[in-house]
């Protein structure tokens, strides 16, 4: 093992990185050094910059994952070998922004319907009408009061909570 190698190793746990975050970061290093045929430390920001446009043109990756090598990269010169580099000579590249897509009624309909169960309905009518992310509704913790028909929503994403009314034909 490299001294450049420990000491990014001791840096990042140090910093109390995660084993895949360590693995990812590490293996991110080695590619630069390789592609390059020299030590990450007789490097600068260029050789960054021309690596990044390899990863584009050549590896064809995505922007995620060339985001993820960047930081691995920020790391290692900011934090590993301490040098002074503003954000502007380590570039995150830009990520495409995909807009969800919109289902009209009869699609929602449909996908209410499809449920194989009472559960299954519920929750995907309790997913679309609050607009709750598949992970709230998985943490959900539900406590439904008969006499207000309503059910108030509490749980660790909606730490201010969430009431939501049935509609019954005195509340109209």
């Amino acid at each position: 093992m490299t001294h450049l190698r420990q000491r990014m190793l001791d840096e990042l746990q140090r910093r109390n990185y995660s084993k895949s975050t360590v693995r990812s970061y590490i293996y991110a290093v080695e590619d630069f050094a390789k592609y390059f045929h020299r030590s990450p430390e007789r490097l600068g920001p260029e050789q960054i910059g021309q690596y990044q446009a390899y990863l584009f043109r050549e590896r064809k990756l995505s922007s995620g994952t060339i985001e993820g090598r960047t930081a691995a990269l920020r790391f290692l010169f900011v934090k590993t070998l301490r040098r002074p580099y503003l954000p502007d000579h380590i570039p995150f590249p830009k990520r495409q922004r995909r807009l969800p897509t919109i289902l009209d009624q009869e699609e929602v309909a449909r996908l209410i319907d499809s449920a194989g169960n009472l559960m299954h309905r519920t929750m995907l009518m309790v997913l679309y009408a609050t607009g709750l992310r598949r992970a709230e509704i998985c943490h959900l913790k539900v406590s439904v009061r008969r006499t207000r028909a309503c059910a108030e929503v509490s749980g660790p994403l909606h730490a201010s909570g969430c009431h939501l009314q049935r509609k019954t034909p005195q509340s109209r």
